[in-house]
């Protein structure tokens, strides 16, 4: 066992469910920022302007409204957004919120629309790393529950495992869990999905790039693996959970 490199999982014998994060774990960080993200941003406009008097739309952009009223309390310094609900606006603040990587529910929530409509017109595909999708069907066959984890809307997690440059694995995934659940760096976040997969924490494996989260996993009892993938930023000083950077070597 190692916390410097390749791992092959210690005593992984109890887990009953895999919990995976996306971006730097399952696919490439230049697949969500240099396509996902740049497509969100070509189309937003396009977007606006076709759903601009749809419910939905205006229930998003309500949430935008709160967001932004927040990010003016605290003194973020946000783009101007009126009353009029100016399309311009509403577009230079949804760009705001991207550069600034913002996980928020209202953001995530549009950009997954956005992304379907990409995804059905073909105009999008997902990549995976090559190790994942054999390791998704070997989980499934073993009778594991595999679940997501990410900021991403349950909807975009959706289409992109239903669009890959491997095929649809919306047959092996049994959840999709986003930030409407809790943050996810707060431990209570993992309580809830362990009590919705109707398994102890302890049974639960949560594979993820980032430490923060890894910990908040840990903090609920869950099972931990860092995950370290080609575009990743560098390992922490001191970070005290095991690595692996194929899954194949995720012995469970």
């Amino acid at each position: 066992m190692t916390r410097h490199g390749t791992t092959e999982a210690g005593d992984n014998s109890s887990v009953r469910g895999i919990l995976l994060d996306i971006e730097g774990t399952t696919t490439p960080i230049s697949f969500v920022h240099e396509v996902l993200f740049s497509y969100a941003r070509q189309q937003l406009q396009h977007y606006l302007t076709e759903h601009r008097a749809s419910a939905e739309m205006l229930a998003d952009i309500a949430r935008l409204r709160e967001e932004h009223a927040s990010d003016v309390e605290v003194k973020l310094n946000p783009p101007q957004l009126h009353r009029e609900n100016r399309d311009d606006e509403i577009v230079a603040y949804v760009n705001w919120l991207m550069d600034h990587d913002r996980k928020s529910t209202a953001l995530k929530n549009l950009q997954g629309k956005i992304w379907q409509q990409g995804y059905l017109d073909g105009k999008l595909q997902a990549q995976l790393f090559a190790d994942v999708a054999p390791a998704l069907r070997r989980w499934h066959q073993a009778g594991l529950s595999i679940n997501i984890f990410s900021s991403g809307s349950s909807l975009a997690q959706q289409l992109l495992f239903a669009h890959t440059t491997a095929g649809d694995f919306t047959d092996v995934i049994a959840n999709y869990f986003d930030t409407t659940i809790g943050p996810k760096t707060a431990a209570a976040s993992y309580r809830r999905i362990a009590a919705t997969l109707r398994l102890p924490a302890q049974g639960v494996l949560f594979i993820s790039d980032v430490v923060a989260e890894l910990d908040a996993a840990r903090e609920a009892e869950m099972k931990t693996l860092l995950c370290v993938r080609p575009g990743n930023a560098p390992l922490p000083q001191g970070q005290q959970h095991q690595v692996v950077n194929r899954f194949e070597n995720v012995l469970v």
